[in-house]
């Protein structure tokens, strides 16, 4: 090995480590701060009020760290998001947000690809979504994926640096295809914070059955593409 190309990938693997202590700090900070307030909703949007203007800045780097760490789900920061800022605030608290963090993991993500990715999600479940790559109507098949509610989105998201997408194309399509299901978050949030429970467990239950149904739609096309992939490498 050539003593450039050594220091390349030494230089390559201590820019990795450092930006993943900086994210890991960054990531003890907050979760310790959402730990201690978080006991009840009422303390959550107190500790978030409590910042003022700024409430708003804490909110956005929470729902920034949740993309990161593509396992924690979602819905849980944007139904905080919905109770702390209303529907209408929430819904674009929480999708400048996953455009700040989509933009971030996407970049690094194209710059170290798969061992960087290795470090949030499991081998197993990249390997799940290694079809995406032979898709020949890949914004297609991408913006159906997200559109579906119970689909893992930030998973899809470090996938998706993976790809021959560009930056432009995925941000349009993550983010337009998102927005029903921010909304509905954010929007029963806003009714738990409003003393309307019924609204809220209405809101809640119609999603709750529509995600079971979109993570079974999944799987299939999951299955389905996976043994098509397999059958035409077993042609070839």
């Amino acid at each position: 090995m050539h003593s450039t190309e050594k220091h390349k990938r030494v230089y390559a693997a201590i820019s990795l480590i450092v930006v993943l202590a900086i994210f890991a700090i960054i990531t003890w900070v907050v979760w310790r701060g959402i730990r201690t307030v978080a006991s009840t909703p009422e303390a959550f949007v107190a500790y978030v009020r409590s910042f003022g203007w700024a409430g708003f800045l804490v909110m956005l780097g929470i729902q920034v760290v949740q993309v990161f760490i593509a396992l924690i789900p979602g819905e849980v920061v944007e139904i905080a998001a919905g109770f702390a800022f209303g529907a209408i605030g929430g819904t674009l608290l929480c999708l400048v947000g996953i455009c700040l963090a989509s933009i971030i993991v996407f970049l690094l993500v194209k710059r170290w690809g798969r061992p960087l990715v290795e470090v949030f999600i499991p081998a197993e479940k990249i390997n799940q979504l290694h079809f995406l790559n032979e898709e020949t109507k890949l914004k297609n098949l991408l913006f159906l994926l997200y559109f579906i509610p119970g689909t893992p989105k930030d998973l899809l998201t470090y996938f998706a640096g993976l790809t021959k997408l560009r930056l432009g194309p995925f941000l349009g399509i993550t983010l337009l295809a998102r927005i029903p299901s921010i909304i509905t978050s954010t929007a029963g949030g806003s009714f738990i914070s409003s003393g309307d429970y019924l609204h809220a467990a209405i809101v809640f239950a119609v999603t709750a059955l529509v995600s079971v149904t979109g993570i079974i739609i999944y799987n299939r096309i999951v299955k389905k593409r996976q043994k098509l992939r397999g059958e035409n490498h077993t042609e070839s």
